[in-house]
Formats: structure tokens, C-alpha cells, sequence
């Protein structure tokens, strides 16, 4: 068994991550308004519609696709053939199941929308699950071994082959089918490249000791994937089904605008870091490190963003939506609180899997899916202004105490992990002041609200660089030496 790799091989194979992160984020976000565009001016709102009920369901693949063993591959020390071979038939029984239910589930579901056109394709999409289920365990290796060039090539290619196809179905007239065939298509060709890139085959080898030491983190991994899906979508579902659609609409709006974007810094954050705690959880103090100093470099920029769309609201709103979504302004300010309370624990379920501590998160993720279900509940009293504002102030008893649950974990306190991020709020603070200054001496000007939402913009970043570079310095010194690091790196070797 080899050593495990060192603090400049990892940092060399996550800056090598992080960057092809970057530049897979940047291709399939254009790649999918392009082809968001495109489909747009071919299909109808109806089949739009139609579509968008089987898709519904569709991220469930990424919850079920594997009953979470793959996290159990990336986090363990030492793999062997059993490992291995056991995580692989069992995604793929929990592939060929899922794929069963969803066949099965399609009649009803169609019923359930009164559209009988959505029981073929809700069938056809359910495919997806075996599909994806036959790549998870060489996506877990892969992961394992920090070879993120690879995975992040193996999604573009994915995504770029599901457009071709979808533009021509839908080109052909094909409706609907055109964006689930999009969907099939990124599934299969993203399975396949996945066992092209890897060595590693399945061997006919099923090990029930295998699976009883993996199962019991794959499964409050599970439990954890599960209950975080029904969070962020039991609001969704209470807005619309007690206060209604216009109420949804404007919800669904604001949330898109604030917590959206985030998940597309957290996400790829998470799958570079998870597999690097995992190689360092023999080190915590090392982990305490790598934490603090990601912590603060995400909340440079999503604390004075997220401060700063509280203050902008009513200029952002009617110059980007138009005064029509005017209702937006306060669910916005509201969840902008939400989203800054949820970029500062960006880490934190990632280093619990790393440690192993599964059924900890597990505990904290009922006690988080609990308090939000209660808060959005009582909040619909006061329609979905209280729901947003139910969300704030279970947000603010959850996330904090998710902070000092992982701190316990590492033996550290709290204060060991707020105090490097006192800087960066005392310079979003001042920023803040200095922008709600300038906001009302520019409305009582008489200056347009585009206008002014371009001159806020601008004054906040350039008020929170100086008063960054004055209260944490230590930002300027990070971003330089992360501009600095190596940005290629062999990948990190499994050390079984």
C-alpha cells in the first residue's frame, strides 16, 4: 500500500478541479440557454408543458442512481475487489428497480395530470436511472482519484451531444420527445465515456461483508439526499398548492435569483473538496484549515453580493424583471438572508462524510428538514411573504448550529471558525453603509432606476475592494497565491 498523497499533490489535483469546474460551468450554462433558446422558438408552450411534467421527477436519478455507495467508495482509505464489484451490481439492481417503478408509475402520473401524452415519455425518461446507474461506480473511482479533467469532459460532451439531438428532434417536429431524447442522450453518451476513461471492469464478485460496511454510510448519505430533495421542494409544493400559482411564480423567481446561483459555486466546490477531506481525514487540523480558508474565500463574495441585493432590491427588480414582478422585491431581501447563511456552510456535509461521521449529518438533516417544514407551514398563514420569511428565521436557528456541529466534529470551537470571516462582514458592512448612502442620495436625484442599479453595482465592488484590502487582507493574499498554484496535477492514485 503506497502513502497517501501530500498537502501539494492535493492542492495541485483541487486547483486542478476547481479550474476545470470553472470551465464546465461556463459551457454548460451558455450550452443550455442556447439551446433553452433554440428548443423555445421550435416546440410549443404545450409541449414545453408536457416535457416539464416527466422532467419533474428527473432529479431523483441523481438521489437514487447509486443508494449513495459511490460516496462510500470516494471516502474509504483502502478499496478492495469486493468493494468495488458489490457498489456496482448494486447500482445497477437499483437501476433496473427505479427504471421499474418508473414505468410503472407513468400511468398513474399521467392520470394525475389528466394528460395521457405524459405516460410514454415519463416512461421513456424513467431509463434514465439504469442508464446512469451503469456509470455510478466509475464515477466514484474516478472522483477518488481527483481525475476531474476526465469527469468535467465526460458532462460537456454529454451536454453537448443531448443538444445536437434535441434540436434535431425538435426541428423534425417531434414535440416533447425532443427534450426528453436530450435527456436520454446526455445520460448514455456521459455513461459511456465514463467506462471508456476507465480501466477498472466489474468483476462477477458480490461480497454481503462488502456491503454491510458500505451500506451504513451509503445509507445516511441517502437518508441525507433524500430529506435535503424534499426541502427544497416542499415549499414549491405548499406555495402552489395553498396560495397559488401567481404566489409560486413570484416565489420561484426570487429563489431562482438568490439560491440558485449559489448552487452552481457550491456544487462544483463540493465534488473537487469532498474526495480531497477524504485523502486528509487522518489530519483534521488540516481540514480545519483547507474549511476556514474556502469558507472565507466564498464569503468575499456571496457575503457583500447578497447584502448588497438587499439593499438594490427595488432597482434589480424593475430593471431586469419589470415593475409587473414588483411583489418579488421583499421575497427577494428575505431569501438573500437565506442564501447568505447557507454560502457560509458550503463545506460543511462534505467534511462529516469525510470523517465518517454519516449518521451525525443524518441527525442534523431531520432536525434541518423539520425545522423548515414547520417554518414554511406556519408561514403560509401570511401568505408567501411569511413562507420566505419562515425560511429566514429557521435558517438562521439551522445553519448556525450545522457551523458548531461540524466544529464539535473537528475539535474545534465555534469561534475558530467565525473569526476568520469577522473581516470580510466588517468590510460587507461598511461596503453596505456606504452603498445605502449613495442609494438615496442618487433617488433623491431623480436618477433612473437603471441608472442607478448600474452606479450601486459598481460603487459596492469598488467600496468593498478597498474596504477588504483594509479589514481582511488576508483575501488579497489568497486569491494571489490560488492565481499562482499549479493548475496541472497528475491525478491522485487510489492508495489500495
Amino acid at each position: 500500500m503506497s502513502s497517501p498523497p501530500g498537502a501539494a499533490s492535493i492542492r495541485s489535483s483541487v486547483l486542478h478541479g476547481v479550474a476545470w469546474k470553472v470551465v464546465s460551468q461556463i459551457v454548460l450554462q451558455l450550452s443550455r440557454i442556447a439551446v433553452a433558446v433554440v428548443i423555445a422558438r421550435l416546440l410549443s408552450p404545450r409541449d414545453f408543458g408536457l416535457a416539464g411534467m416527466a422532467l419533474i421527477f428527473s432529479s431523483l436519478v441523481l438521489v437514487f442512481s447509486d443508494l449513495a455507495l459511490g460516496a462510500a467508495l470516494v471516502q474509504r482509505p483502502s478499496l478492495t475487489e469486493r468493494d468495488r464489484s458489490t457498489t456496482f451490481w448494486i447500482g445497477v439492481a437499483a437501476g433496473l428497480f427505479f427504471t421499474g417503478i418508473g414505468i410503472a408509475a407513468s400511468g398513474p402520473l399521467a392520470d394525475f395530470y389528466g394528460e395521457p401524452e405524459v405516460r410514454p415519455l415519463f416512461a421513456a425518461l424513467s431509463l434514465s436511472f439504469l442508464v446512469t446507474s451503469l456509470g455510478t461506480t466509475q464515477t466514484a473511482l474516478l472522483t477518488r482519484e481527483m481525475r476531474f479533467r476526465t469527469l468535467e469532459l465526460r458532462i460537456m460532451t454529454g451536454t453537448i451531444a443531448g443538444a445536437a439531438v434535441g434540436i434535431a428532434l425538435a426541428v423534425k417536429g417531434e414535440g416533447p420527445w425532443a427534450i426528453i431524447a436530450q435527456q436520454l442522450t446526455i445520460a448514455v453518451v456521459s455513461t459511456t465515456i465514463l467506462w471508456a476513461a476507465s480501466p477498472w471492469r466489474p468483476r462477477l464478485v458480490f461480497s454481503v461483508a462488502s456491503l454491510r460496511e458500505l451500506a451504513g454510510f451509503g445509507g445516511n448519505v441517502l437518508g441525507h439526499r433524500l430529506l435535503y430533495y424534499l426541502h427544497r421542494n416542499v415549499d414549491n409544493l405548499l406555495v402552489g398548492r395553498f396560495i397559488g400559482p401567481a404566489a409560486l411564480g413570484a416565489y420561484s423567481i426570487a429563489y431562482n435569483v438568490m439560491l440558485v446561483p449559489f448552487s452552481r459555486i457550491a456544487g462544483p466546490l463540493q465534488e473537487v473538496l469532498f474526495p480531497a477531506f477524504a485523502r486528509m481525514q487522518y489530519d483534521p487540523d488540516r481540514i480545519v484549515r483547507v474549511w476556514t480558508r474556502v469558507t472565507r474565500l466564498v464569503a468575499s463574495f456571496s457575503v457583500p453580493s447578497l447584502l448588497g441585493i438587499i439593499i438594490v432590491a427595488p432597482e434589480f427588480v424593475h430593471t431586469v424583471l419589470g415593475e409587473r414582478w414588483s411583489e418579488v422585491v421583499p421575497l427577494l431581501r428575505i431569501l438573500a438572508w437565506v442564501g447568505l447563511l447557507q454560502s457560509l456552510q458550503t463545506l460543511n456535509g462534505d467534511i462529516l462524510q469525510a470523517l465518517d461521521r454519516t449518521s451525525l449529518l443524518l441527525r442534523y438533516t431531520i432536525v434541518f428538514f423539520l425545522a423548515h417544514l414547520t417554518a414554511f407551514v406556519i408561514g403560509l398563514h401570511w401568505g408567501v411573504v411569511g413562507v420566505a420569511a419562515g425560511y429566514a428565521i429557521s435558517s438562521t436557528i439551522v445553519e448556525p448550529l450545522y457551523a458548531w456541529v461540524t466544529c464539535r466534529t473537528l475539535g474545534i470551537p465555534l469561534r475558530a471558525f467565525a473569526g476568520p470571516l469577522a473581516g470580510v462582514f466588517q468590510a460587507a458592512a461598511l461596503m453596505s453603509g456606504f452603498v445605502l448612502v449613495l442609494q438615496r442620495l442618487l433617488v433623491h436625484e431623480g436618477v433612473p432606476s437603471g441608472a442607478r442599479l448600474g452606479l450601486l453595482v459598481l460603487a459596492g465592488a469598488v467600496a468593498f475592494a478597498g474596504t477588504c484590502a483594509w479589514r481582511a487582507p488576508e483575501i488579497t493574499s489568497e486569491l494571489r497565491a490560488l492565481a499562482g498554484g499549479r493548475t496541472r496535477a497528475e491525478p491522485v492514485r487510489d492508495p489500495a
